[in-house]
């Protein structure tokens, strides 16, 4: 299956992140576009977890480390770890859930 990105319908999740979700067999890829000053609160789920900063700053928690998040800079953050962040600056990123993350599928 072949998609244009910006044709996949974007949805506001929570305050301040717009998303667009690809799902695979086995992934969902995320494209969000975060506002300045949005916050992630602190949460876990039982996916897997890369994020990949496109544009922008992001501070991002991950268990007990704080760090700051620039373009082209990944993360992996684990299942069931508890992370969250916030938007230092207005963001794009990309990230990939493994497996399918169901409460995506709008």
């Amino acid at each position: 299956m072949v998609k244009e990105i910006s044709e996949i319908v974007q949805i506001e999740v929570m305050k301040g992140f717009k998303g667009r979700f690809f799902h695979t067999n086995t992934a969902t890829i995320a494209f969000w576009e975060i506002e300045k000053g949005s916050i992630l609160p602190l949460h876990a789920h039982i996916h897997e977890q890369t994020t990949q900063l496109i544009e922008g700053t992001l501070e991002m928690t991950i268990g007990e480390k704080t760090m700051i998040l620039k373009p082209n800079m990944i993360v992996r953050i684990p299942s069931n770890i508890k992370h969250s962040g916030k938007a230092l600056t207005t963001c794009k990123l990309t990230d990939t859930f493994c497996p399918v993350r169901e409460d995506y599928k709008f």
